[in-house]
């Protein structure tokens, strides 16, 4: 076994130098896409903290989810976000598993660049619909007596642009329609279903979407109407957008990587003028999807 461990070792290596070597030649022309989105991810969270100078508190509205769903309680804020964090890292793990697994449909860059895509539209419009009516919010630490339900204006504008972070992330008031949450998880849950290869998976990762749903509400993060605006919201995004955009690439036909027996010299002679080949084609895609 160390024996079959060590002859493998090296195939795998070579796997992810050459996956790494295609993905870098697809960042430098789509390096501007992934900034940006990144980027805006920025200036989400500034729109989110700044909302928060104009929260005032309230009684909580009628809400039939609430009437529905027992409330979890103070101490257990903590599973809706351990079920986001999951949900989170294993979108990120599973599309960076073209440098490492032998079957793949995918391009790391290109995929990101979707979801990115995906993600800044959704944010706009909930930026708009958040800053058009402030709603008082329903988590424990927005409701009246709380020391964190408002925020005494700025003393200048690095405290703005700072955003308190993380402690203003978590405990933000007022940014509520949509909820932010369930615009990433449908995005990643809707990029699975598109790229993905395992149904199986497909159909855990609509449950876990129904299930976050659920436990968003029962922690009182937010009203029932925050999630199903951003059930229809992003889904809606997402459809228009694949309309405009050119499809990525299927990998499953010519993959990249390394076969798992060793090559003779002139079959990869040939294999190498095929990886070349098909990174050219890939590469005129991308700038095709960046015009």
């Amino acid at each position: 076994m160390p024996l079959y461990v060590d002859r493998e070792a090296p195939k795998l290596w070579r796997k992810i130098y050459t996956e790494a070597w295609i993905e870098i030649s697809l960042l430098a022309e789509n390096w501007k896409l992934i900034l940006a989105g990144l980027a805006f991810q920025y200036i989400h969270g500034l729109a989110a903290h700044g909302v928060h100078y104009l929260h005032r508190p309230g009684a909580t509205l009628q809400d039939v989810g609430f009437f529905l769903l027992p409330e979890l309680g103070h101490d257990k804020f903590y599973v809706s976000e351990t079920l986001f964090t999951f949900i989170f890292c294993s979108f990120v793990l599973w599309t960076f598993h073209p440098f490492v697994l032998q079957s793949k449909r995918i391009y790391t860059v290109l995929i990101w660049c979707r979801v990115l895509a995906y993600l800044v539209v959704s944010q706009c419009l909930r930026i708009v619909t958040f800053y058009s009516t402030q709603l008082p919010g329903p988590n424990y630490h927005c409701r009246e007596g709380s020391k964190l339900a408002r925020l005494p204006p700025p003393k200048s504008f690095l405290e703005v642009f700072l955003i308190n972070f993380p402690q203003g992330a978590i405990y933000g008031c007022g940014d509520l329609i949509f909820s932010s949450h369930m615009i990433f998880t449908l995005v990643f849950v809707r990029t699975y279903q598109r790229y993905g290869t395992r149904r199986c998976i497909k159909q855990f990762a609509w449950l876990l979407a129904v299930v976050q749903s659920l436990l968003i509400i029962a922690s009182r993060k937010h009203y029932t109407v925050d999630i199903v605006v951003a059930w229809y919201t992003v889904n809606l995004v997402a459809f228009f957008l694949d309309m405009k955009l050119p499809e990525l690439p299927d990998r499953s036909s010519g993959s990249t990587a390394p076969p798992l027996l060793p090559l003779s010299t002139r079959n990869k002679d040939g294999k190498n003028k095929e990886e070349h080949q098909n990174l050219l084609n890939v590469n005129s895609l991308a700038t095709t999807s960046s015009v």
